[in-house]
């Protein structure tokens, strides 16, 4: 394995971690062992082969974990992948609750860390539901047949942004909350914005 190059971006992140300092220096390693190039994107530490996003590091309160991006089409012989949330189509972790956990799994590491590479360099592409696909809220559907230019604004989003509202409004278990959830998103709709913009 060729040792990849450390970006002072990805420096300061750890040096300003709360938590999982130890965790995020031992997995940085094992990834660049991996001949990865480092970078920062959406504000966690990233890994890239020809300018693909490959694994990503996050923590969360309870566990840091790998994230590999295509980690759906990873064979996973040691069936430690896990898929985040039922809405999750590609990306798999693999969590951790500490440094010894990452220690203990060095070689395994190693290894999905070379096969999301070939999956990558395979061209392999994952089959996505399509935005026509996910449920449409009956509280947003009322509203999109009731008021003027809610239907056309909400189709100018781009795909992930409508998927972003259907998800967020369809998770609502009370229809009262859906009902104010609509309420609440439509100027930003119309404004053209997704729910985090």
């Amino acid at each position: 394995m060729t040792q990849g190059r450390t970006n002072p971006k990805v420096d300061a992140y750890i040096h300003k971690a709360r938590q999982w300092h130890g965790e995020y220096t031992a997995l940085r390693e094992i990834v660049l062992d991996g001949g990865l190039t480092e970078e920062l994107k959406w504000g966690v530490p990233c890994y890239t082969f020809d300018k693909r996003n490959i694994v990503l590091i996050h923590g969360f309160k309870d566990y840091v974990a790998l994230l590999f991006f295509k980690g759906a089409l990873m064979q996973d012989p040691e069936r430690i992948l896990i898929q985040q949330t039922a809405n999750v189509q590609a990306g798999r972790q693999i969590r951790f609750t500490g440094l010894q956990e990452i220690t203990a799994m060095v070689p395994v590491l190693r290894a999905y860390i070379l096969e999301a590479i070939s999956v990558e360099q395979a061209g392999t592409r994952i089959n996505r539901k399509r935005t026509a696909d996910f449920p449409v809220a009956a509280e947003f559907r009322q509203k999109l047949d009731a008021t003027p230019g809610l239907h056309a604004a909400f189709a100018a989003l781009t795909p992930g942004r409508q998927r972003g509202y259907l998800l967020y409004f369809a998770s609502a278990k009370q229809s009262a909350t859906r009902t104010s959830r609509v309420e609440k998103c439509l100027p930003r709709i119309f404004e053209g914005k997704g729910l985090d913009d």
